[in-house]
């Protein structure tokens, strides 16, 4: 009997302890109104930080900004390419350790969103995929081919593989709590037909086969079968709906910005538009919102992808490239999430009533039935403010806005209005101690055996590269014979290249004679130039230069690279088609090839003084130097103004290409007011598309740092500065009363609810930074704006002192916009606002 007894109630505990570990099991399901953890609806709030465009010494603190800036989910996807450089060999190492970036999201208490793809587009190169998988037998990528679904469902398997291994799944009481296959699917599927169709399908049931525990997504895809959740990504999602009416309205990329091309503007989206947007597509019943990006980063190495898209990503995100927060972009935002938690209750558990309130404006209003209500009051007019009426109350609202009401009565929040501060941020030079440059010029003469080879034609570039290098060589030669006419004085014979991309520099007997580049519209372009020629032979050296390979376009593995047509004209004899005569191929530079860049690598070649004469626009030349690590733990960057067109490594790390290409664009005003489209808002016309390149840190050693530079055009290695990209001032705006409010102290408004309405302005230098002087203050009816203000005729005589008194000195201050707060009402019936623009300064300065 005792032995029953104690058999009964081992298995009572064993029961026990089983059924607990279940009932402890995260679950992550969904219903029409939300994504569901834990027997809970959420609106989720996500961003989007790819671990490879950082370093890990800033994960943490990226993440931690997202998680105080309001987010629920940081959002990334994984880059086939970098983890799987060769087939079969895996790299998950420093910025591509995928397992520790998700721990690190996991530590800081976020959820993860993990987009496998494998195809992530992103404008990386190759949208993600390993330039190896273009030459498997009988490949065909993204559709319904055998060698391609092998490979991809190999890769993805591998990744889910890791992410159980480790728990990392929200089934496993991990982060992750969703993930997708493929992505943006939907116009490549209409273009193939049915076998578009089948390998959708196919790509589904393999991800769901997995058995990860959480739901999958398919973004831009309106057939992604059940039960895949099809997302929307776009500037605007709030005309889009689910494809089933079970499932949750999802904004997988609300674009925060814009990429930069090389030669292109820099792109910037109004926060008022981007906060109307996401305010437009809460009020519509979405619940999940992922910002593309949240901070965007750097596309160190080779792995930009487009072609000519920039080093720098920085996307206009709320989280600079540097990894600085972006005002008034990060704190517009922080409260707008605020904003729509205070509504979560009655969002998840109501639809909307909708209701028109005028021509261009609707009150959406959620009421939970518990007692719980919350409105959003929208106003579509891109020109005009109105004055409405709603639950007997009148409201202002500005043009192109919504104001959020979480309980029916008080705005909390207008998306066009703007109580954040501004932050002005300036590269300043970090004055290291450098540089002594020395000098070694590429070798263009020499053919070396081991490395190159010949064949009659023009071969396409990456089939020959297989993308391990940017520069292709093609060579051959030109016999003039000595009774051609253009040698006693007549005109020069002209080449004519055809290319297809991206770059090109001619070399006639090892000379300069001119390049010609395409651009991201249309890589194809022509060179098309006169020539030096010589009685004999001359040695023609065309250096092709892939500026990063396609990233999207229907079967891009397709398209070509490098030269397709080359003739001389201008003969006596008339044309000489040069393409199909004998050309020697030599990949990548000699410079690579003995990996020059490497601090262990740079000593195996003769050095020379880099003096002004040399160094003035000497193509294909390299450059050395050493520096000592900055002071201080502000972010870093290479000035490269002074320089052409190349590529840049600090201590062997890629720093990626650079290019002193000028920005052609439409820079005019920006309003934020009217559809966004990418072609508004420019910036930088005329200047540099890109000036500084992203230094890390964690890539410095403290004394004898190694830079390496290769420069294609010439340019004045000596003038190559490092500098620090600090917080020079900050601006904040703000009025004495939440404007949205046109009677806020109608009768009946309690005490409580007028402080709702009280603002109140936060200044905040950057990390290490104190407020050091007060540039500007003014409480009454200042104009202008940051940078440029200027007194009204209403105007507190003791602001400046009142200001100077609470914030200088300090990291951080906290104002009250009131009169009671500058003692009396320097004019009253007249609508008050606080302007105060504050200058910064490092902390150790004092």
């Amino acid at each position: 009997m005792e032995t029953n007894s104690f058999s009964s109630l081992v298995i009572f505990f064993w029961v026990f302890l089983v059924m607990g570990s279940q009932v402890i099991k995260c679950s992550v399901t969904y219903d029409k109104k939300a994504i569901i953890i834990n027997g809970q609806r959420k609106i989720l709030l996500s961003g989007s930080i790819h671990y490879p465009r950082s370093t890990p010494d800033m994960w943490e603190d990226l993440i931690v900004k997202a998680k105080n800036g309001g987010l629920d989910v940081i959002d990334t996807y994984v880059f086939w390419n970098g983890h799987e450089p060769s087939p079969g060999n895996y790299n998950f190492e420093d910025r591509y350790d995928l397992v520790r970036f998700v721990k690190t999201v996991q530590k800081v208490g976020l959820y993860v969103h993990l987009r496998i793809g494998p195809y992530v587009c992103a404008e990386w190169n190759y949208g993600g995929f390993p330039v190896w998988l273009k030459y498997v037998p009988g490949i065909d990528f993204r559709t319904d081919n055998a060698p391609f679904k092998a490979a991809m469902q190999q890769f993805t398997e591998k990744i889910v593989g890791m992410m159980k291994n480790e728990k990392l799944f929200e089934s496993q009481g991990g982060p992750i709590i969703l993930s997708q296959i493929e992505n943006e699917y939907g116009s490549q599927r209409r273009a193939l037909g049915p076998a578009g169709d089948a390998y959708m399908n196919w790509a589904a049931k393999m991800a769901v086969g997995l058995d990860t525990g959480v739901p999958w997504t398919m973004c831009k895809d309106d057939n992604a079968p059940d039960p895949i959740i099809n997302t929307c990504n776009g500037f605007y999602c709030d005309s889009f709906s689910p494809n089933r009416p079970y499932k949750p309205t999802m904004w997988t990329e609300a674009w925060t910005g814009w990429f930069d091309e090389f030669g292109g503007t820099i792109h910037q989206r109004p926060v008022q538009d981007l906060a109307f947007a996401v305010a437009r597509f809460i009020q519509k019943g979405g619940s999940y919102i992922n910002y593309y990006m949240y901070h965007g980063g750097t596309n160190f190495g080779r792995m930009a992808g487009g072609p000519f898209i920039t080093t720098s990503y920085d996307y206009d995100a709320p989280i600079d490239e540097y990894g600085l927060i972006r005002e008034p972009k990060y704190g517009h935002l922080k409260e707008l999430h605020k904003a729509i938690k205070l509504c979560e209750n009655s969002l998840v558990s109501s639809d909307p009533n909708v209701t028109s309130l005028g021509e261009y404006q609707q009150a959406y209003v959620f009421s939970s039935g518990q007692g719980n209500c919350a409105a959003f009051l929208s106003n579509f007019n891109s020109n005009s403010a109105v004055r409405i009426m709603f639950n007997g109350m009148h409201y202002n609202l500005p043009a192109w806005s919504i104001s959020i009401l979480p309980d029916c009565r008080n705005v909390v929040f207008n998306t066009a209005n703007i109580g954040t501060q501004t932050s002005k941020n300036q590269m300043l030079a970090a004055n290291p101690q450098l540089w002594s440059w020395e000098t070694y010029k590429e070798d263009t003469t020499s053919v070396d055996d081991s490395s190159s080879f010949a064949t009659i034609g023009l071969l396409e570039q990456i089939s020959v590269t297989r993308d391990s290098s940017d520069y292709l060589w093609y060579t051959t030669s030109i016999d003039i014979d000595s009774s051609e006419s253009f040698l006693r004085g007549g005109q020069k014979p002209t080449l004519n290249v055809d290319s297809g991309g991206h770059a090109i520099h001619v070399f006639i007997n090892g000379q300069l004679e001119g390049s010609a580049y395409g651009k991201r519209a249309k890589t194809r372009f022509t060179f098309n130039g006169p020539l030096n020629l010589r009685v004999g032979p001359n040695k023609v050296s065309l250096l092709s230069i892939a500026m990063g390979l396609p990233n999207i376009g229907f079967h891009f593995e397709n398209w070509n690279v490098g030269l397709g047509l080359v003739e001389l004209d201008g003969l006596d004899q008339g044309k000489r088609d040069l393409s199909k005569q004998t050309w020697s191929y030599q990949v990548g530079l000699k410079g690579e090839q003995i990996n020059l860049a490497s601090p262990d690598k740079v000593s195996s070649v003769e050095w020379t003084q880099a003096s002004a004469i040399t160094q003035n626009q000497q193509p294909l030349r390299w450059y050395k130097a050493y520096f000592d690590a900055p002071s201080g733990n502000e972010p870093l960057a290479l000035d490269m103004r002074s320089m052409g067109k190349g590529q840049v490594w600090v201590n062997g790390q890629s720093i990626g290409r650079y290019w002193l290409s000028y920005a052609n664009g439409n820079c005019g005003v920006c309003h934020y007011n009217g559809t966004y489209r990418s072609p508004k808002c420019q910036l930088g016309c005329g200047k540099p598309t890109q000036r500084w390149y992203h230094v890390p840190r964690s890539w410095l050693q403290p004394t004898r740092n190694l830079i390496v530079v290769f420069e294609e055009l010439g340019g004045d290695a000596s003038k190559i500065d490092l500098v620090k990209r600090m917080t020079s001032g900050v601006c904040a705006n703000a009025f004495e009363h939440n404007p949205t409010v046109a009677n806020y102290q109608v009768e009946g408004t309690t005490s409580k609810q007028k402080m709702l309405h009280q603002a109140k302005v936060h200044l905040r230098c950057g990390p290490g930074q104190s407020i050091s002087a007060i540039k500007f203050a003014s409480f009454g009816n200042p104009r202008g704006t940051c940078g440029s203000f200027q007194l009204g005729n209403c105007h507190a005589q003791n602001s400046q002192a009142i200001i100077e008194k609470m914030c200088v000195g300090k990291e951080s201050c906290k104002l009250a916009v009131s009169n009671s707060y500058f003692g009396s009402d320097p004019c009253p019936r007249v609508w008050k606002k606080l302007s105060v623009e504050a200058l910064c300064s490092s902390i150790n300065h004092h």
